[in-house]
Order: structure tokens, then sequence, then C-alpha cells
């Protein structure tokens, strides 16, 4: 029966081609089903690419080829020296207008301050937020910055000559002109009208494009993701 036995098990543990077949089957599924699912979970995580069409109805125009434009010297709003070599390395949305402004500009960076503040802290770090104020006159760095830093306290301002400020803008499309308001009144009260484009910038320096009103915070987030992804 001891002999007997000992074959009856030997028999039952033979090796078995279609046993073997099945569990490599089994894995080789589900090998494959966890790669279509990391696929599926990789492509759910990424930016969403828009076309240039799409990105027009999403309000950003991306310029063909971006522009580099002149170097430039201003001071921030902690009163240090802000320039050419602060765009490098990072995006950076930019807009032009003034502290005094009655509409446009706190309803911009409204806008772009829930648009920053939705993004993840790795994306906070690719974009940089910058108020060039045109009113170098009133707009001092304390001013600036108990303004921007309102918003958000990431964001920067920045001002400084007239002349520097005047070419820049022009340089980036941005057209502004000083408005008196009263001249009764002295040379305090006046205000600057000027275009409401924010001005994108690539992390080379170069101005790459920009976004028009009206502005929408969800649109403009995606529509920056997918050009950065493009880049």
């Amino acid at each position: 029966m001891t002999r007997s036995g000992i074959s009856t098990f030997a028999a039952g543990t033979e090796y078995d081609p279609i046993q073997r077949n099945i569990r490599l089957t089994v894995v080789a599924l589900l090998v494959i089903i966890a790669i279509m699912l990391a696929g599926f979970f990789w492509k759910m995580t990424r930016p969403r690419i828009l076309t240039d069409a799409e990105l027009r109805q999403y309000g950003a125009v991306e310029l063909q080829t971006p522009r580099h434009f002149s170097d430039f010297e201003l001071t921030d709003d902690r009163g240090q020296s802000f320039g050419t070599a602060n765009l490098v390395g990072k995006w950076t949305l930019m807009f032009f207008g003034f502290t005094r402004c009655p509409d446009i500009c706190p309803t911009t960076l409204a806008e772009v301050a829930r648009m920053y503040r939705e993004l993840k802290p790795q994306e906070q770090h690719e974009l940089q937020i910058v108020l060039i104020s045109l009113d170098p006159e009133r707009d001092t760095p304390e001013k600036l910055a108990q303004y921007v830093h309102y918003f958000h306290p990431d964001f920067v301002g920045a001002t400084g000559n007239s002349y520097v400020l005047l070419k820049m803008a022009t340089e980036l499309n941005v057209a502004y002109s000083k408005v008196e308001s009263d001249p009764v009144a002295g040379s305090e009260d006046y205000s600057i009208d000027h275009s409401a484009n924010l001005v994108l910038i690539n992390p080379n320096g170069h101005y790459h494009g920009f976004f028009r009103p009206p502005f929408r915070e969800g649109s403009m987030r995606t529509a920056w993701r997918s050009i950065r992804d493009q880049f």
C-alpha cells in the first residue's frame, strides 16, 4: 500500500501543461489589465492638449514664434531690482495696470488669483504672476506690495522709469495713455487707460502669447497647462 500510495501521490503531482498554460494566461491578462489601467490613469492626469482654435476659445492666443523683447530693469514691491533675469526659468503671466484702477485691474487680478490658487504646488512654482504698474509716480514699492499681496502673497508688483515702461509695453503690444480726470484738481487727479490683455512670457523670457478678456479662471488654467505641456 505504501508503494502504491506513493505512486498515486506522485502521479497526482506530475507536471500538467494545461494547468500551467491557464496560469500563464491569467497572469498575462492581469498584466495587460494593469498596463491599461495605468495608461488610463496617466492619461486622465495629463493636461488636455488644445489646438490653436481651442486655445482661442479658451481666451488664449499663442504666437507662432515667441518674440524676444528688450532687456529691462524695474523695481519690485520689495524695493529690489526686477528685470529680464527674473523672467527666466519659469512661466510669467504679466498684467499692465495700476493700483488706483477702479475696475479692470482688480477684476483681472481677482480672477487670476482664483486660477492660481487651484494650481498644484509644483505648478504654482512654475508660474509667477506680475503686475507692471504704469503709474510709477504714485505706485511706490510699499503701495504695490499692499495691493498685489491682497490678491495673493505670491504675486509680484513692479514699476520704474516711464521710458522703460513705454518701451516694454510697446514691444508686448500693450497700449496705454494717461488721462487727466480734472485738470483743475491738480496733477494727482488722473487715470490711465490701458489694454486689458494678460501677457504670457515663457521660461526663456520671451513673449509667448496672451490671454484676452473676459477672463475665466478655469479656462485660463486649462489653456496654460496645455501651452506649458507642449513647450
